[in-house]
């Protein structure tokens, strides 16, 4: 975590978010604290943003927003397991008889897929999740009793938090501009302190509840995030336009995607302020951020957003920093699929699915500039695999600088 993100929690409310989700969510610092800013966007007119958590299963992605999510409240919260396209409209679907139509309200709501929709509920969802409009209409076919197929007018209004838990690591670039991409940690000492928290709360468990229940400074976040709801603030305005310019124009090489990047740093920023909103307030239900704000929501950025800029999760980029530059290092020459599959068994302590590395991995790493392939001279069948470090990355964190280019 950076030395600005630290500090910021002595001097800041978020310092006091970090020590409450602690409670229950061990290691994952910035993840958590993102989510939960996620969660609070809700409470705003139009400055949701939405997340999109991959990662292999059994890493907690969909542990992280339903620990998070506790905090909120219970009325406001959708959770979804598996979901064909049609079946969503209809569960959250009211009629409308004079007008023929299904209205779907999601103004203000928190939205988490427990798994990854289907791609056509996903079509159907992306002008919500791209802010185009604030209603749509979307026509679905269902079966009648008497007429066979019969189609529904369904309007669907209002913006919500969207997040998705999915153990896919291929990306769509669709989704990739709609969301940020986060993975949960996987390091040992992480995996370490989950277990022990699981033994404490498995060893009395209503203790366990009753004592986290009953913490003052959780009591008094729920407590703020109901006050944060009820003032129902419409917008938030960046005080210093030329200070954010001068942060974010900063970099050496600007691409297209940074376009959409700078949007995802103001709603940090937006996120932040909305937290402190007693301190933010301009003209009723405006409020305007600080230097603060925007200081933490830079920090929050910088700790995750080169894999954003890369179109791929973070656990990918964690895969090819960990598992394949470690081994080409180590080999001093390109390595193969099965070195790979080897030296993920030895680094991870777990083994990997060779359909999961092919389909998977290492198309998204080639596809991201990460990697490079060519045919094995001594097998003709197989390819050998170069890590490639883009200059950008270079400047960046300093990796790739002890090997040629």
């Amino acid at each position: 975590m950076s030395e600005v993100i630290t500090k910021s929690f002595g001097s800041t409310v978020l310092g006091e978010v970090a020590n409450v989700l602690d409670l229950t969510i061990k290691s994952d610092y910035v993840n958590k604290l993102v989510v939960f800013l996620a969660f609070l966007s809700a409470y705003t007119d139009n400055n949701q943003f939405n997340i999109s958590l991959n990662a292999p299963s059994s890493t907690g992605k969909s542990y992280i927003p339903l620990e998070v999510v506790g905090l909120f409240p219970k009325e406001d919260i959708i959770k979804i397991g598996y979901c064909s396209p049609t079946a969503f409209f209809h569960d959250w679907s009211r009629y409308d008889k004079a007008n023929k139509t299904f209205h779907v309200d999601l103004e203000r709501k928190i939205l988490i897929f427990l798994d990854q929709p289907q791609t056509m509920l996903l079509e159907r969802l992306r002008p919500l999740l791209s802010h185009d409009s604030k209603e749509i209409e979307i026509k679905i076919t269902d079966k009648g009793k008497k007429h066979g197929l019969k189609t529904k007018n369904i309007i669907v209004r209002g913006y919500a938090c969207v997040i998705f838990c999915s153990a896919c690591l291929k990306t769509d670039e669709q989704e990739a501009t709609r969301f940020i991409l986060l993975s949960p940690e996987t390091s040992q000492e992480k995996i370490r302190l989950g277990v022990e928290e699981a033994i404490h709360k498995a060893t009395d468990k209503k203790a366990y509840l009753q004592a986290l229940n009953e913490n003052p400074s959780r009591k008094a976040l729920m407590e703020r995030i109901l006050a944060i709801k009820e003032a129902k603030i419409m917008d938030i305005n960046i005080h210093n336009e030329s200070r954010v310019k001068d942060i974010f124009l900063a970099k050496q090489s600007l691409k297209p995607r940074h376009q959409r990047d700078i949007g995802r740093v103001l709603k940090l920023i937006k996120g932040h302020a909305l937290l402190n909103w007693r301190d933010r307030r301009n003209d009723g239900k405006i409020l305007v951020t600080s230097d603060v704000d925007i200081e933490v929501g830079f920090s929050l950025w910088d700790e995750i957003s080169y894999p954003q800029e890369l179109n791929i999760s973070p656990y990918l980029y964690k895969f090819w920093e960990e598992i394949i530059v470690v081994l080409y290092k180590e080999a001093g020459e390109p390595i193969k699929r099965k070195d790979i599959l080897a030296g993920h068994f030895r680094i991870y302590g777990r083994p990997l699915e060779t359909h999961r590395l092919n389909r998977d991995i290492i198309p998204m790493l080639e596809n991201a500039g990460l990697i490079s392939q060519e045919v094995d001279p001594d097998d003709k069948k197989s390819k050998l695999i170069t890590p490639v470090f883009p200059q950008d990355l270079i400047d960046k964190t300093g990796v790739g600088t002890d090997h040629d280019r």
